[in-house]
């Protein structure tokens, strides 16, 4: 910090260089001040040392004093000296030269005191120093001693602490001791456990070493045992292979026996194959009769319409009637017909659905009550049963009533509502007395005991206690009415559970279509507790796996409520799964009944409720036999054959079985005759009634009921009479089922009366023997999980069939028997053919094929035999040997030989069915000379092998070298057997497929063949195709197209884009090429069609045309390729989502809002009508919030005013529209499509065409572009800003920094790892913060940021790629130049100023630019810089061209002296600002100064203006020329002036000088006298009001005349506020020397309040006019 000293010091210092001494050389001046200093340097420090001596009593009061002493007298010398100047030049040389003398010697002297000012000065500067120093030493001192008295108080407080610590630890002596003695008996302890250990560490070892020698005991003990069970297993073996050998033999025989009876069954196959054809032949036929018997009734029908139409006409015209409108009025009153009748049709069968759905109620209400109806049995016995059979009486009475009236109104023509009105009346009363029939059945099989108790006690008295009118009841509901308004109810109640459900649960949607399947698969897929036993628990664990194809949740609903006391869960809820992810579920059960039960797991998930099936089932006997017949097959009489069937328990409890005949077994039937050679055992009737089903639901019940009431004749007789009523009502609703029931009961009596007969007949023969009996086992146990063998024995004795039924009963009760049956042939020829059906299966024509027949013997000698085939079929079908001899008990071989021709239809007759194509032979076997015969059948089926195709001729058109036509053929097998076929010698031009034209066809089928033709040049092409079938045959397609040879090619006819996410773009290139550049087709192919006219060579256009609605951009689509150039295309494929589909789910979203909107506003009027708050559920609330966020409450008053919103209203920059976009694109599933663009090609130049005319083209040199466009959904979107990928930053002023933030969203099921694409290095955007990876459903910020450079627009594409799909942003940005104008320049001077008082300016600033500008007002004064700046050089010091420090004189009270309003702000684009500066000065000084800097944005410097202003003490001022005092003011204190001086009067103030400078130009041709002025005026106050004027005087003396100074205006008087000029012009004196300025003093008086006098030096310069210019 600068002392007031050194202030004081610097100032006077200031004044002596700034004192003007223009006549002085400067040479002069350096060897004085040289001269004098030696002799100076010995004063000063004997004046030092004085100074010093005296303890510093000098103080700074006097050493000011003695400077401003010298001061004075150095200024008094200068004036003198000033004033002789004009002497001088009077007086001779000697004398000048003694002048000049004295003046270096008076300024050597001045130069003297002043260097013993600069060292008194420093004296007592260092002195200050020194002092401040002592007391700095005194204050260290004192510190250090009470920094010393702290740390003794510390030191005695620590040593107190310190012996409190050593009596505490005196304290806990005594508990140390204590702690020894504890840790000694703690070691004892330690050294007692480790002994003990050690022994028994020791014991353990010891019974270690004896279990291991017995175990190696039993380890040679088990290997003896080993080697003996290895033995006995040998033995075994051996006799094991005995027992397999002979079961192989038994096997091998059973082999054969199964060979027998494959054969029987295949040619009943045959017979069944045959007969399903003949059926099937006999229905076509009988259909085609039916169907032209109905054309022919048609074509009469119409005939007989056209007649009658033909006799109206003819007596409408006979009668002069309008034929045309009666024909019309006619055909009307016929349809009206038809329609009435249709109507009363529909009627009709409305009310039988609705009287069956009655009776189905009714029914089902009767169940439920049926427990009720028992326990309202009246006590008192007698008298019950006398009302019941009086009302029983009553009831048939009114029923036969009813019937006769009914009967009576019955007539050929009723009406359909009399006819219902009957049915309903009798299925009324059948329902009633159906009813009292039951009572009647409840109370007449209990006991009198039961009878007087209750059975049922209600827990709560109420309805029980009345009695309940079931008539009533009936007839409530049945009433139609009632049952139209129940089914109503119903489907509303559908509808709004469906609603609820679409409202809650989410669809799913897979490729653009909703996916129905379930959401949730478990496994196991059922939960089944098998075979379970009371008491025991039973746990189970199933897994959930989310099958769905997305996140999706749920949560346990519960199980079935039956299901409750035995059925727990254990769940934890996973909370949100993944598609593919599973969860686990425990289920325990704990039985306590041995009861199957069933039910459900009942889940609910966010996409719909599902269901995991539940089953417990008991243990139980599940027996089943593996057949249900047992055919033996034909056998000879004598032998015996046996057969086992297996009867087997799947379940796991055992019970005992018991083989037995079946009941109507005891009597066989056999018949000797060949026409019926078959035995049957017939079973009762009682057996085949059960398995009787009746079709009818409603007559079911009447059959059950009947069978019950007939078990007692004598007690119920009264009930089977209103049976019988009540069954007869009910048939008269249903004739049908009525009339199915009766031909029921008809059949089951024929069939009763039938097996009476057939047992009749059979019980006298007892006498025949029994053929098919049962083995050794025929009763005994079978355990769980086990299966029994049964042997059934076959000994034919009589030739003929036989047939035998057999039935398994068990003693468990819930187990059913099970039958079974047996049959065999016995036969006594001896010569037989094992497979009497020889089946050829499907032959061909002309293809030879060949089968061996084996014909046996069982005869004891050689049989002659010979073969015969029918003469018909004798060219087709040969036997070869025709005769030969079969040996005793042996085999004999023929072969068959089959050659089908094409007159096998012709000839063979009636053996071949042509529609079939099955051919049947019968061919006899002769044996021996008593010509027996064995027949034996062939059969084959015999088909064709054509192929056809269609169509036989393709004509492929025109076809371009550079493209390939497809064709479509169809390949058909006419043949019943798959046939393999194949194009062979196909052209190098031609493909075939699928499969290059190779495969295999299956019978009958039909192949569609793609033919591929691709033209290698120009010409006209005609060819065959040959087919070839696996025989060889041959089947040709003819072939023409011709060949193109456009202009131009395409480098790619095919662009595959890979997989583009929306709003994303892929781009491919391609070219356009010209390569025709000569006419010669020797050299290379020339461009024609076919063989036409040759392209000239020459500019050729192209013209592609994308089709509407394409997401394909093709730049440039038009142009002109040059011979032998190409041009290049780029291919553009942006997928985006089609803006209908857009605006109709805005629509939607919109209308939802509004419906959600409109019901709060709705509930919230009904609240304030009853007065009551009623709260809303939280999920409504939640869903109308959503969608009013979505953009809806901006629609939402329009909407609840039933008016909603049309899609071509919305705007695409709404936020509804937005809202829905990105709805669309989050569930967005993928597409796939194909576009093929057609590029034109035409001669010529495009801007060469006249006016409107076009390039004429050929469609057949048409070029086609085939794009593949796969369009997938975005990993990645923007969640902020509703979706949009455009960030825009506006206006931003140049140089400056906006920041802004996107929020990115990752939308897929993986985790992303993200990359951006290089923004412009040079260029204003940058990405701040990137984002690496993104997990799933995982959203953060990205932040960019835009700094222009340059006043244009800016645009840039970034992309986010992921390592499928990208996401491009759009970032603009205009960078704008923030432009103002401000109506003050540089500097705006506030003027003259009393001090004290205030003044105010005004100036405006307007911004130009287009931004809106933030701006703020700044001075220098008050800056916070301000202090370090006041710590450099003053400005004084240094040269005028280094001073840049624009603040000058401030206030003494520390307020600003300048102050702005406003500070801050903004200025809206062309708009302007207005700024007030106040000026408000509190001493008198010339050089008030400031800074007022505009800052816009808080840091860019647009204006600076210079703020000037100046005040006196007294109104009256001068201005103009050069100021010689210093700018600076001394912050010194001035002293007061003495009380001599006050006393003397005025104060007279020390003239103050001005410098008044005028250069004149010497060289001009018109010499111009220089010029220069003053200012006087006087200042506007209202301040010193008695004195108004001011008057001002120049002095001037004849020096100035005499130097060429003239003067204008040298006296005046100015009023208040007025200023005035004096005027000085100066033209050189003939005697002026140029090199020697010219200088003449004057004196200015100022008079107002006080005198003021001024001294004008007037200094005259002469400069060339040539001189250079700095």
């Amino acid at each position: 910090m600068i002392s007031m000293e050194d202030k004081e010091t610097s100032y006077s210092e200031e004044e002596d260089q700034k004192s003007p001494l223009p006549f002085l050389e400067e040479k002069e001046k350096e060897d004085k001040a040289h001269g004098f200093s030696n002799g100076e340097e010995h004063w000063e420090e004997s004046e030092l040392e004085g100074e010093l001596a005296g303890g510093g009593k000098m103080g700074s009061k006097d050493a000011s004093e003695g400077v401003g002493d010298q001061s004075d007298s150095s200024m008094e010398s200068l004036e003198h000296c000033l004033g002789d100047i004009n002497n001088i030049q009077s007086m001779k040389s000697p004398d000048r030269i003694c002048m000049l003398a004295l003046q270096r010697n008076l300024k050597e002297l001045n130069d003297a005191a002043r260097e013993k000012e600069l060292v008194v000065q420093k004296a007592s500067a260092a002195l200050s120093r020194l002092r401040a120093m002592r007391r700095r030493l005194c204050t260290e001192l004192e510190n250090e001693k009470d920094f010393e008295f702290q740390i003794f108080l510390t030191l005695k407080e620590n040593m107190l602490q310190m012996w409190q610590m050593e009596t505490e630890q005196g304290k806990y002596e005594i508990f140390h001791e204590q702690l020894k003695k504890y840790e000694e008996e703690l070691e004892m302890q330690y050294q007692e456990r480790a002994k003990v250990r050690i022994w028994k560490e020791k014991i353990a070892a010891l019974q270690a070493e004896e279990n291991q020698r017995s175990r190696e005991k039993k380890e040679e003990e088990a290997q003896k045992e080993y080697e003996e069970k290895h033995k006995k297993m040998l033995e075994d073996a051996e006799r094991n292979h005995k027992k397999a050998v002979c079961f192989l033999r038994k096997s091998m025989a059973r082999i054969h026996e199964k060979n027998a009876k494959e054969e029987v069954k295949t040619q009943e196959h045959m017979e069944g194959r045959i007969q399903a054809v003949l059926s099937l032949k006999t229905s076509i036929a009988s259909n085609r009769e039916k169907l032209r018997t109905l054309q022919v009734w048609n074509k009469a029908m119409a005939f007989e319409a056209k007649k009658q139409e033909m006799k109206m006409r003819e007596a409408i015209l006979a009668k002069g009637g309008n034929v045309a409108k009666e024909i019309f009025l006619h055909k009307r009153l016929l349809e009206h017909e038809k329609e009435k009748q249709a109507h009363r049709e529909r009627q009709k069968s409305r009310k039988i659905e609705i009287v069956s759905q009655i009776l189905r109620e009714n029914a089902s209400i009767r169940k439920r009550k049926k427990s009720q109806s028992c326990t309202k049995a009246i006590k008192g016995g007698g008298k019950l049963e006398d009302s019941l059979l009086w009302r029983m009486k009553t009831w048939q009475y009114i029923e036969k009533t009813c019937k006769r009236s009914a009967g009576a109104r019955a007539q050929p023509r009723c009406s359909p509502s009399a006819c219902s009105s009957a049915g309903e009346t009798t299925a009324s009363v059948g329902e009633i007395s159906g009813a009292i029939a039951h009572d009647v059945l409840c109370e007449s099989g209990e006991d009198k005991e039961e009878r007087d108790k209750t059975l049922v006690e209600p827990e709560f008295p109420g309805l029980w206690s009345q009695e309940c009118d079931l008539n009533k009841i009936s007839k409530e509901e049945m009433d139609p009415k009632q049952l139209a308004t129940r089914v109503e109810k119903k489907e509303i109640l559908e509808k709004k559970m469906e609603e609820f459900q679409s409202g809650i649960f989410h669809k799913q949607i897979v490729s653009g279509r909703e996916c129905n399947r379930r959401t949730f698969y478990s496994k196991p897929s059922c939960i089944h507790f098998k075979d379970f036993d009371v008491g025991q628990i039973y746990k189970k664990k199933i897994v959930l796996i989310n099958a769905s194809y997305g996140v999706n949740f749920f949560r346990l609903v519960g199980i079935s409520e039956w299901l409750k006391d035995f059925i727990s869960i254990h769940f934890d809820p996973p909370g949100k799964m993944s598609s593919g992810m599973s969860c686990e579920i425990v289920v325990t059960f704990k039985p306590m009944i041995n009861e199957t039960l069933e039910g459900e797991v009942m889940f609910m998930a966010q996409t719909g409720s599902f269901s995991v099936p539940l089953k417990c089932t008991a243990k139980r006997c599940i027996l089943a036999l593996d057949k249900e017949l047992i055919d033996f097959g034909s056998h000879v009489v004598g032998e015996t054959i046996s057969r086992t069937i297996n009867l087997t328990n799947s379940g796991a409890l055992g019970t005992r079985f018991k083989v037995q005949t079946s009941a109507g077994d005891s009597s066989k039937c056999r018949a000797t005759t060949k026409s019926s050679p078959g035995r049957m055992v017939i079973r009762h009737f009682s057996d085949c009634v059960p398995e009787k089903n009746v079709s009818n639901s409603l007559v079911t019940p009447v059959v059950e009921k009947k069978d019950q009431i007939c078990a007692d004749h004598s007690e119920e007789m009264p009930c089977s009479a209103a049976r019988e009523e009540q069954q007869r009502a009910e048939m008269s609703l249903s004739s049908s089922s009525t009339e199915r029931l009766g031909q029921d009961v008809l059949s089951s009596r024929a069939a009763l009366d039938t097996d009476n007969a057939h047992n009749l007949v059979e019980l006298s023969a007892e006498e025949t023997p029994v053929e098919i009996m049962l083995g050794k086992v025929t009763e005994g146990e079978i355990g769980p999980f086990s299966s029994v063998k049964l042997q059934i024995l076959f000994v034919p004795a009589i030739p003929g069939d036989v047939r035998a039924e057999f039935v398994i009963v068990f003693d468990n009760p819930d187990c059913k028997p099970l039958c079974f049956s047996a049959i065999g042939v016995s036969i006594d020829v001896p010569v037989w053919v094992p497979n009497p059906n020889i089946d050829l299966k499907i032959c061909m024509y002309d293809r030879l094929y060949q089968d061996c027949i084996v014909v046996r013997s069982r005869a004891k000698a050689t049989l002659r035999l010979k073969f015969e085939i029918r003469k018909e079929l004798s060219k087709h079908m040969e036997l070869l040997p025709k005769t030969g001899y079969i040996q005793a008990q042996s085999s004999f071989s023929v072969q068959l030989k089959f050659l089908p021709r094409h007159s096998l239809p012709e000839d063979a007759g009636s053996y071949f069915n042509e529609e079939t194509r099955i051919l049947e032979v019968p061919v006899t076997i002769l044996v021996g000379e008593k010509a027996k015969k064995v027949n034996f059948t062939v059969h084959a089926i015999v088909t064709t092998s054509d192929l056809e195709i269609s169509p036989a001729r393709i004509n492929f058109g025109y076809c371009t070298i550079y493209e390939a036509v497809q064709a479509n053929v169809k390949l058909t097998n006419k043949s019943i057997l798959p046939q393999e076929f194949g194009f062979v010698g196909l052209p190098e031009f031609v493909e075939i497929q699928p499969n290059d034209g190779l495969g295999i066809l299956l019978p009958l089928e039909s192949l569609t063949l793609d033919i591929i033709f691709k033209a290698n040049k120009a010409k006209e092409y005609s060819f065959e195709l040959t087919c070839k079938s696996e025989i060889n045959r041959q089947f040709k397609l003819s072939c023409r197209a011709v060949g193109v040879h456009p202009p131009l090619e395409l480098s790619h006819s095919l662009v595959q884009f890979a997989a583009t996410a929306l709003n994303s773009v892929s781009t491919a290139t391609l070219y356009v090429m010209n390569s025709h550049v000569s006419v010669n087709p020797v050299t290379h192919p020339v461009p024609r069609i076919g063989k036409g006219e040759v392209v000239p060579v020459g500019p050729t256009s192209f013209e592609f045309r994308v089709p509407e609605a394409c997401p394909v951009t093709i730049t440039p689509s038009v142009g002109t390729v040059l011979p032998g150039k190409k041009s290049l295309i780029e291919v553009s494929f942006r997928p985006t989502l089609p803006d209908q589909q857009i605006r109709e789910e805005a629509v939607r979203r919109l209308c939802r809002a509004a419906a959600a909107g409109a019901e709060i506003q709705k509930r919230k009027k009904d609240e304030k009508k009853e007065g009551k708050k009623s709260s809303i559920s939280m999920s409504r609330q939640q869903s109308s919030r959503q969608l009013v966020r979505d953009g809806g409450n901006k629609y939402l008053t329009s909407l609840n005013s039933s008016e909603q919103p049309r899609s071509e209203e919305l705007k695409p920059d709404s936020d509804a529209y937005m809202a829905a976009q990105a709805f669309l694109m989050r569930n967005f599933r993928g597409s796939f499509e194909k576009y093929i663009i057609p590029c034109f090609v035409a001669s010529g130049r495009i801007d060469e065409r006249k006016g409107s005319e076009n390039l004429s083209c050929s469609p057949y040199n048409t070029l086609y572009l085939e794009l593949h466009c796969p369009a997938v959904a975005p990993a990645v979107v923007v969640a902020s800003d509703n979706g949009k990928n455009t960030v825009n930053f506006g206006d931003v002023a140049v140089g400056h920094r906006m920041m802004k933030r996107i929020t990115i969203q990752n939308i897929s099921l993986e985790k992303l790892e993200l990359k951006f694409s290089v923004l412009n290095p040079n260029g204003p955007f940058l990405l701040v913060r990137p984002v690496e990876m993104l997990e799933p459903g995982e959203s953060k910020p990205l932040g960019i940021s835009f700094c222009p450079n340059e006043d244009k627009w800016f645009f840039e594409m970034l992309d986010v790629r992921t390592a499928k799909t990208s996401l491009t942003l759009s970032i603009a940005g205009c960078g704008v130049m923030p432009s103002i104008v401000c109506s003050v320049e540089e500097i705006l001077n506030m003027g003259y100023v009393i001090s004290r008082e205030k003044v105010t300016s005004t100036f405006k600033m307007q911004n130009t630019s287009t931004l809106t500008l933030p701006y703020s007002m700044q001075l220098d004064s008050l800056s916070s810089t301000r202090d370090k700046d006041q710590q450099r050089i003053p400005s004084f010091i240094m040269s005028s061209l280094q001073r840049t420090e624009l603040v000058g004189t401030q206030n003494y009270n520390g307020l600003s002296v300048f102050s702005i309003f406003p500070t801050e702000g903004e200025i809206v684009a062309g708009k302007s600002q207005d700024f007030t500066v106040t000026f408000s000065p509190d001493h008198e000084s010339l050089y008030y100064s400031d800074c007022l800097k505009v800052v816009l944005f808080g840091k860019e410097i647009a204006h600076v203006i210079r703020l000037k202003g100046a005040a006196r003490e007294h109104p009256m001022f001068v201005e103009g020329g050069v100021p010689l005092d210093v700018p600076i003011e001394s912050l010194a204190v001035t002293s007061p002036p003495s009380s001599q001086e006050a006393l003397n009067g005025e104060l007279q103030e020390p003239a103050k000088s001005i410098l008044l400078v005028l250069e004149y130009i010497e060289g001009e041709s018109s010499p111009v006298p220089a010029r220069a002025e003053l200012k006087v005026g006087s200042i506007q106050t209202a301040q010193f009001a008695s004195k108004k004027s001011v008057e001002f005087t120049l002095e001037s003396p004849p020096l100035l005349q005499q130097k060429g100074f003239t003067i204008e205006a040298a006296k005046g008087t100015l009023e208040r506020g007025q200023v005035k000029c004096i005027g000085v012009s100066w033209v050189p004196p003939a005697d002026f020397r140029p090199d020697d300025p010219l200088l003449v003093t004057a004196l200015l008086t100022l008079k107002g309040d006080i005198k003021e006098t001024y001294q004008i030096l007037f200094m005259g310069k002469v400069v060339s006019a040539y001189a250079p210019t700095k």
